[in-house]
């Protein structure tokens, strides 16, 4: 009897098109990707009424069941995660807004806006604006775009980057250091 296939190897499968394993895959990363779709949703507060199986069905959907990942392990198979769901929630920030502002009706005074629900679209314009300068970040500086998504949207630490990448954990501290001070800059 062979061996079950751990779980970089069911993803590598899986991103090879092998949509029989998907079941598997789902079953095995789900207990992370909650964790990090919990995290995501308690940084996103306005984001109340999605729940974190929602945020990781949408994901799924939308993304990951189709596959065409190039996916090199279980760590990177996260950060996609992360990314994707980072996605997820700038494409609803933006929708929200849109709807928001209007939809041809007659604009209101600011007066007779509550201050929550002016706090709401500030949460709302500035996930959009990190979308945007996540965008950026990945066409100034790829390596930077790629370790801020892992530690700051999958939670991992500059260690297991290091680990994940390759890299040196210096290396690791002073791309997320200039990923992390670029961003600052432009917010």
């Amino acid at each position: 009897m062979a061996a079950s296939p751990d779980l970089t190897e069911k993803l590598r499968r899986y991103s090879a098109g092998d949509r029989e394993i998907a079941e598997a895959v789902l079953a095995e990363v789900l207990p992370r990707l909650h964790q990090i779709a919990v995290r995501e949703l308690r940084r996103e507060r306005y984001m109340a009424p999605l729940e974190p199986t929602e945020l990781i069905n949408e994901v799924w959907i939308r993304n990951l069941s189709k596959g065409g990942w190039q996916i090199e392990g279980r760590e990177h198979f996260y950060a996609i995660a992360a990314r994707a769901m980072r996605w997820v929630l700038v494409d609803l920030a933006r929708n929200r807004l849109a709807q928001r502002r209007g939809d041809g009706l007659a604009p209101a005074s600011l007066e007779d806006v509550p201050i929550a629900a002016q706090s709401c679209s500030n949460d709302l314009e500035s996930t959009v604006r990190i979308g945007d300068l996540m965008e950026k970040l990945e066409k100034y500086d790829h390596e930077a775009a790629c370790i801020v998504d892992m530690h700051y949207f999958a939670g991992f630490t500059l260690e297991e980057i290091a680990k994940i990448t390759g890299l040196t954990v210096r290396h690791i501290r002073h791309r997320w250091e200039k990923g992390r001070d670029w961003l600052k800059l432009r917010l």
